[in-house]
Order: structure tokens, then sequence, then C-alpha cells
């Protein structure tokens, strides 16, 4: 899905801190803070995930899966 790494750079990327992140994604700032802690994977409930990568796609981030078609190979974020 998403990993603590791929969020902390989509937030570089958009140039949002985290409490804007969360604002924009619905979450509470405790939230954010506890999935860009994760190490790999972040864990959560789907709702929650599923908010996270809609607020983050519809400002522009497109994911990077594991496995996904990427010149680099393995996973991460770029702006659309």
């Amino acid at each position: 899905m998403i990993t603590g790494t791929q969020m902390r750079a989509a937030r570089a990327l958009l140039g949002l801190d985290q409490r804007q992140l969360a604002q924009a994604s619905g979450l509470s700032l405790p939230t954010i803070q506890r999935m860009e802690a994760s190490d790999g994977v972040v864990r959560g409930n789907v709702d929650s995930l599923m908010k996270l990568v809609d607020a983050l796609a519809a400002s522009g981030i497109e994911l990077i899966g594991e496995g996904a078609a990427s010149s680099g190979g393995g996973r991460g974020v770029r702006l659309k």
C-alpha cells in the first residue's frame, strides 16, 4: 500500500507539514505521525489508509508500488 518513507517523500514533494496532511486527509495529527513513524508498510484501518492515499492522489502524488514499472525499481512517489 504505502510506506512511512513514501508518506514523508510525498509530503516533501508537496511542501506540506504533517498538520496540513492531516487536514487534507481528514485524519488526526497523531494518526499521521504514527503512520509516518512506521517501518515498512503503514498499518492502519482501511478507511484511514484510503483517506490518506486519496488525499495524496488529489494533491498530485502517484505512489509507485513494489514491482511497479519504474526505471529505478523499488517503491517511491512522483508528481503526476
